[in-house]
């Protein structure tokens, strides 16, 4: 999740020094707290206990994998004495291959658990951002500005934090869906 709030950070900032540029003007200005809409939106709990289901899945597929091969080792190393020259080559060639064969195999899953971690997340902020651009049209905002925590607001009164209404709207929008 730490992509995640990177990515929403940057996003935030350049959205803000965007608007800063490009809408200069007398305009009430307000903010959304990103890192609180993240924790506090019901999808997000939702779809990472998916996501963790889902990578919890995928890697005990592996561990019984790479258990199966080291059992095999075991069996080789106790056998080895009553094999032939022939057959400690044959069977040192199988298990590396199949060394190699789970090593490409973990590789794909963390590159599936990535990739799923990223669907999700992106789900999420989609959910997010077509919320906010409705609700600033609805309420007559110019620009709403994304804090995060890593500095692209360094200070905002109170009163323009809109975080606790953007978030009970975007509940109650993903609850009726």
């Amino acid at each position: 999740m730490k992509k995640l709030t990177l990515l929403i950070s940057l996003v935030a900032l350049i959205i803000s020094i965007f608007s800063f540029f490009y809408f200069q003007s007398t305009s009430e200005l307000v903010y959304v707290d990103v890192n609180k809409l993240m924790d506090g939106y019901k999808r997000t709990a939702i779809e990472r206990a998916k996501f963790e289901s889902k990578a919890k899945q995928l890697q005990s597929n592996v561990d019984s994998l790479v258990s199966n091969w080291q059992n095999e080792i075991k069996d080789y190393e106790r056998e080895r004495l009553t094999m032939s020259k022939k057959e400690i080559e044959l069977n040192q060639e199988l298990l590396k291959t199949k060394q190699q064969q789970i090593s490409n195999y973990q590789q794909a899953i963390q590159n599936q658990i990535s990739e799923e971690d990223q669907k999700a997340s992106q789900t999420i902020i989609n959910d997010i951002n077509d919320y906010i651009k409705e609700f600033g049209k609805v309420n007559n905002y110019r620009i709403i500005f994304g804090a995060s925590g890593s500095g692209n607001i360094m200070y905002a009164d109170s009163s323009t934090d809109l975080t606790e209404e953007v978030l009970e709207g975007l509940n109650n929008q993903y609850e009726t869906k």
